[in-house]
């Protein structure tokens, strides 16, 4: 526990500086490393010595999500100015990381040195979809005037679910949750991150309501509940991938937490719902 606690007291200020007071390209570098280094915690995990071979296109794959984000939200023009389309890097890198994967596949195919399509499939969700996924950080980071803000909020829900959820499990906790993914997790425990992740999703829009005026409450309560629940199963997805290859943590980065891919489990899943949720309720 004290070394959970020291890393929150060091990590909180770090992204605190990073997504509110650093200009947009800090948080992409600071994601561009995270994605990178989840990449190589889950080849380690989930791909077998062969598909270790493919560890540096995955990670350099990884590492340039971020930047092609940034490189499209950057140049993406505003609604009322009309210029060429923006490139879309994104799709082009995924295509190419895809098209490279199998061209490797197919040379070693029918050799000893074959890589299994499970390896292959690990690398394009470490090296692609993980990335793309905790890249929604950036995009709502990179939202014109409220977008230091935004960032905020898929932490907010997915720290204070995990928070709540661990202290009502370890006072309340009787019924398991799902005992052979995660046999410490209960149902008790379930109903406390869903209070967490609102109490989370409130305090930040009560600091943020000082500048915005006039917070729809009722629908944040329910956009936190709705947040904190896809934040455990965010968290018990990861929890699969290693109870699948025996693995107890992604990686030891983090004292007390494990690595990258242990602490932003949750993040991972609740950025992209709370980005396409704004993007939505924007367009209605």
């Amino acid at each position: 526990m004290f070394k959970r606690v020291m890393v929150a007291v060091f990590g909180i200020p770090f992204l605190l500086l990073v997504l509110a007071w650093a200009p947009d390209w800090a948080t992409m570098l600071l994601l561009a490393a995270m994605c990178a280094i989840g990449a190589h915690e889950l080849m380690h995990a989930a791909a077998g010595e062969k598909g270790r071979r493919l560890l540096p296109l995955t990670v350099s794959a990884a590492a340039l999500v971020p930047a092609c984000v940034y490189g499209e939200m950057a140049l993406s023009p505003p609604p009322v100015q009309v210029v060429l389309p923006v490139m879309p890097f994104t799709a082009v890198l995924a295509a190419a990381f895809v098209f490279l994967l199998f061209v490797y596949a197919i040379l070693h195919y029918g050799r000893d040195s074959a890589i299994p399509f499970a390896d292959v499939t690990a690398a394009i969700f470490g090296g692609l979809v993980f990335p793309l996924m905790l890249s929604c950080l950036l995009r709502l980071r990179m939202e014109p005037y409220v977008g230091k803000f935004l960032v905020f909020l898929p932490l907010c829900i997915s720290f204070g679910s995990d928070t709540f959820a661990l202290f009502a499990g370890m006072l309340f906790g009787r019924h398991k949750l799902a005992p052979h993914v995660s046999p410490k997790k209960t149902v008790e425990g379930a109903i406390g991150g869903v209070v967490g992740g609102v109490l989370g999703t409130l305090l930040l829009c009560y600091i943020v309501s000082h500048i915005i005026s006039d917070p729809f409450w009722v629908p944040i309560i329910l956009f936190g509940g709705v947040g904190s629940v896809i934040s455990q199963i965010g968290d018990l997805s990861f929890s699969v991938i290693k109870r699948e290859f025996g693995v107890k943590d992604y990686g030891k980065l983090l004292p007390g937490h494990g690595g990258i891919l242990d602490r932003f489990d949750s993040v991972t899943f609740v950025a992209p719902f709370v980005y396409l949720t704004l993007a939505v309720l924007r367009g209605l």
